[in-house]
């Protein structure tokens, strides 16, 4: 059993923000409302998993990710990573840490990437020869042998985001919090940065929450996903329990070797999508054999293939059941 390397206890976040009132009074006098961003969420992460962390805009991922990462003081209840509190900080703490953000960058702009790179080994004291071993390990692994000596400004956005992902890990981080990596990347530069994420969850058995509104990124890289909405978390399991336990119905893909009414096929199902020699039929998972049996023995089918719905349509109604 491994150790927890994540540990949150009725971990709470909440910021006091502006009113929405409009007049003079409110100008002079500005009254300030408590928004509450996360609410006493629960979870302890094992070292060396890799755990999809996802919800809709606003839900408290990137909250809870800063509070993990030290970046914010919890409002209430406790966290604890590798042992520390995050939030003060400690020097033996960020050296084993890394919080990758889509959408924000480490680089200096106008300084060649490499000059970056030598700072960082700088600030977390990486020695010379660990520093080249690495820095070679990462130019064959991402293919930057000449982005790396350019500023990010010439960079397309997925050199930089694989130039980013460098600078994070050259001092081989145990925990890594990687909020929206993907975001921007082509489909190609996506299952780049996918594959080296596996690699180096597997190489370094490091522990990894990944935050995505891409599901392809939670399906291929997690095993695990928490689900948090309105700052509380409302699933905590794997992928394979979620389809399960959410997934009331399949769907049906039909196609006949005659014409077919519309009207004949809704005593078997919720017609989503219809022609005549082709139909989407969505059925009630329980009862999905014995209306295909009934389908192949009533009408003239020439294929059936049964789907369950995917991932991103499981979490989407999950979204909107916790509204």
């Amino acid at each position: 059993m491994h150790p927890a390397h994540i540990q949150a206890s009725n971990l709470s976040k909440s910021f006091q923000v502006r009113g929405k009132e409009r007049s003079l009074r409110s100008l002079l006098l500005p009254k300030t409302i408590k928004k509450v961003a996360v609410n006493e969420v629960n979870f302890s992460i094992s070292a060396g998993e890799l755990v999809g962390f996802i919800g809709p805009n606003g839900a408290g991922k990137t909250t809870t990710l800063k509070m993990l990462s030290g970046l914010l003081y919890p409002s209430a209840g406790s966290v604890r990573v590798l042992g520390f509190e995050p939030f003060t900080r400690p020097h033996a703490f960020l050296k084993q840490i890394t919080l990758v953000m889509g959408q924000k960058q480490q680089l200096w702009w106008e300084l060649p990437v490499y000059d970056t790179f030598l700072l960082n080994k700088e600030i977390y004291d990486i020695p010379p020869d660990v520093f080249q071993k690495t820095i070679s390990e990462f130019v064959e692994l991402f293919d930057v042998r000449d982005e790396i000596h350019q500023p990010p400004r010439n960079l397309s956005l997925g050199q930089r985001m694989k130039c980013e992902l460098m600078a994070a890990l050259l001092h081989k981080p145990k925990v890594l919090f990687l909020d929206e990596p993907t975001i921007g990347l082509d489909i190609v530069m996506q299952q780049h940065l996918r594959d080296f994420v596996a690699r180096y969850n597997q190489q370094y058995d490091a522990t990894i929450i990944l935050t995505s509104h891409y599901m392809d990124d939670v399906k291929r890289l997690c095993k695990r996903i928490i689900i948090i909405n309105h700052g509380v978390i409302v699933y905590d399991g794997s992928v394979h329990e979620l389809t399960r336990k959410y997934v009331k119905h399949k769907v049906l893909f039909l196609t006949f070797l005659t014409p077919i009414p519309q009207e004949t096929l809704t005593q078997y199902g919720i017609v989503d999508s219809y022609e005549p020699l082709a139909v989407k039929l969505r059925v009630e998972s329980l009862t999905v054999k014995q209306v295909a049996a009934a389908l192949l023995k009533k009408l003239p089918v020439a294929d059936i293939t049964i789907q369950e719905l995917d991932l991103e349509a499981v979490v989407r109604d999950i979204y909107l059941q916790k509204t």
